[in-house]
């Protein structure tokens, strides 16, 4: 796991290497590499930063040059060792054992063919000496980020969007269509980025720099015709031996030459990996969070930190617990500087100090059970999206009249939150929708009007095209199971553009690698082959992977109820945060820029502290994207905590 960076024809790009490389040293703690070469009437200058986990010698170290091939990479290959074997029988002589090594002859063997034979995360930069060309690439699920500047026929690229914004002085635009899509979803989707001029290279895509100016682009592997498969493969009755599957691929998640733990929050997916894990490595630690008891009690969150000590007790791992109860006006601008993009996922800040306790403890390596919930419908969303299916054949009158009566409770009082009412109301708020209307307003923060209201009216196309965009993502399938539809937009859109990212972020700011065994290529074919009747049963989501987690689990780990990994978002906003809400609402850069509406946010706070509508979540994605856009306007590039 690393950073990495480069400069294709770009002036001065040296100067711009270093300062790319320069910028992502937090990436990369163990070692900073350098590498220039002409190509065709320009340069081409590569960076990376090193956290040494593989072939912790100099044979591992990058840019690594060999025979005319040069490589910047980010990440960890789970098959370097078969491909090193493959490689070794055609007569390749190795002078290490870092994966990096085994991706470098792969590519001088199969160029880019290499690509969908890869299984794990990887971003990556390839220069050929011989032909002067650069390739760009990104893995299958986009695990890892790579962003990209191109300016005529000169190319920037780096593994966060921060590093591209200080070498361009803060000359980048903010892209406001970004910023609404961000207010939709509270993140930024992996089509869209936060600046005008860059972009995220799509996952499962590499990209050709020529030294003539041209550029290629090009796919190697699509979700899409994933899930296609897998339906066909459900179909011919070939169903997959999923337990076999998610053992195989966390056996695989644990090649490391340094120590690895794992997330463990007392829920199925964390549980079951770190259960996997300690059979492996007997004594393996874990890391677990807790928050501050009136915090808990007001947000009513069920108690995670129990389960994971019966889960620890039961495998003899070592748990270290947090507990989270943070100066959140401190941490609040440190995250957004660290998180690229406005984020506004309180479970970021959970990851950070997780990673940054196990980095204080020596620990480098973390698995977590991210991806599980979009591959295997786990979300309270997927069953409740099903649920209103059969809602909307009960008579209209009782409808209408059961509206009236949840719209009239509160979902707080001043001691404690009503979580069941919080879910009604967001039920009640798509359940009467078409399917993809309603699978969107489940997650997303806003219906069209409400969002309409809250930002410059100017922007009402925009937000026509955001709503557009999901509906393209979302119908984009030849699949007739409905809780596989919802999959695979989740897959395409929420995982990468939401889970993956900030969990990159998050433990990257922490100098710590984090894997995730269920966002793996294998993992992701057999969820695909299993039909939506066998992911959610009855009133159970998962239902497949619970099945399979019983041979390891006991049955009161399995079917417990859903915890969250998130944060008391009620509690911090009517508390440690309520002084710098007003501050915002009032005399924010977004409300003075004429961005949001100061009205529509006053009715917001004035209801949310009222108790009765919970718009906690929305008015932190607003702090998350105020602090950003200071940062993005401020002029300097940087965007930094100090600036923020």
């Amino acid at each position: 796991m690393c950073g990495i960076a480069g400069a294709y024809r770009w002036p001065d790009g040296k100067a711009v290497t270093d300062r790319l490389t320069d910028v992502l040293a937090h990436r990369g703690p163990d070692g900073a590499g350098r590498y220039s070469h002409p190509a065709g009437d320009g340069e081409v200058h590569l960076g990376h930063r090193r956290l040494a986990i593989i072939d912790l010698s100099d044979t591992g170290a990058q840019p690594m040059a060999r025979d005319g091939l040069v490589l910047t990479y980010n990440g960890e290959l789970y098959n370097a060792p078969e491909l090193r074997t493959e490689l070794e029988g055609a007569g390749v002589r190795f002078r290490g054992t870092s994966d990096t090594e085994v991706l470098l002859e792969a590519w001088r063997r199969w160029g880019t063919d290499c690509l969908p034979r890869l299984r794990g995360m990887f971003a990556l930069g390839v220069f050929d000496e011989r032909t002067g060309e650069l390739v760009l690439a990104r893995d299958q699920l986009g695990i890892k980020p790579l962003f990209v500047l191109r300016r005529s026929e000169s190319l920037v690229f780096a593994s966060e969007l921060k590093a591209l914004a200080a070498v361009t002085g803060g000359a980048l635009e903010v892209d406001h269509a970004a910023l609404v899509a961000s207010l939709l979803y509270y993140w930024v989707p992996d089509s869209r980025c936060a600046f005008r001029e860059a972009e995220k290279l799509p996952p499962g895509s590499w990209l050709r720099c020529r030294p003539d100016g041209r550029v290629e682009r090009g796919r190697f592997w699509n979700l899409r015709d994933v899930a296609a498969e897998g339906r066909q493969r459900a179909l011919d009755g070939d169903l997959p031996d999923l337990a076999a599957v998610v053992e195989e691929s966390t056996r695989r998640h644990l090649l490391s030459d340094v120590p690895v733990a794992t997330f463990l929050s007392g829920g199925l997916d964390s549980s079951y990996l770190t259960a996997l894990a300690a059979r492996e490595r007997p004594g393996i630690s874990a890391y677990t969070i807790g928050f501050r008891a009136a915090d808990a009690r007001f947000e009513a969150m069920p108690d995670d930190l129990r389960s994971a000590r019966q889960v620890a007790g039961r495998y003899g791992v070592a748990l270290h617990e947090i507990e989270i109860a943070p100066d959140v006006l401190d941490l609040l601008p440190r995250m957004t500087y660290h998180l690229d993009e406005p984020i506004g996922d309180p479970a970021a800040i959970n990851t950070f100090l997780i990673c940054s306790a196990a980095r204080e403890a020596g620990v480098k390596v973390m698995l977590s059970g991210m991806g599980a919930d979009e591959l295997f419908a786990g979300y309270r969303k997927h069953l409740a999206n099903l649920i209103a299916l059969r809602y909307q054949r009960v008579p209209g009158p009782l409808r209408r009249g059961a509206s009236a009566v949840v719209d009239r409770l509160p979902v707080a009082t001043s001691r404690r939150g009503y979580r069941s009412v919080r879910f009604a109301k967001r039920f009640l708020s798509f359940a009467d929708l078409p399917e993809e209307t309603a699978f969107r307003r489940s997650y997303t923060m806003y219906d069209r009007g409400d969002l309409l209201g809250l930002i410059d009216p100017d922007l009402a196309g925009t937000v026509d095209d955001v709503l557009t965009e999901h509906a393209d993502v979302y119908e984009d399938n030849d699949l007739d199971d409905f809780v596989n539809r919802m999959c695979l937009a989740d897959s395409r859109m929420f995982l990468p553009g939401l889970n993956l990212a900030y969990t990159d972020r998050s433990s990257m700011a922490a100098s710590t690698e984090v894997r995730v065994p269920y966002v793996d290529v294998e993992v992701v074919r057999a969820a695909f082959a299993v039909p939506g009747a066998r992911k959610i049963a009855g009133r159970q989501g998962k239902a497949v992977l619970k099945e399979a987690a019983t041979s390891v689990l006991p049955r009161e780990i399995v079917y417990r109820p859903k915890g969250l990994f998130s944060a008391p978002l009620r509690a911090w906003m009517s508390r440690d945060l309520s002084p710098l809400v007003r501050e915002v609402v009032e005399d924010g850069l977004l409300v003075r820029s004429g961005f949001l509406r100061r009205d529509a946010l006053r009715r917001m706070v004035a209801e949310d502290a009222a108790g009765q509508r919970d718009f906690s979540k929305h008015l932190w994605h607003v702090l998350t994207l105020e602090y950003w856009y200071r940062g993005a306007t401020s002029g300097s590039g940087q965007h930094s905590p100090s600036t923020a």
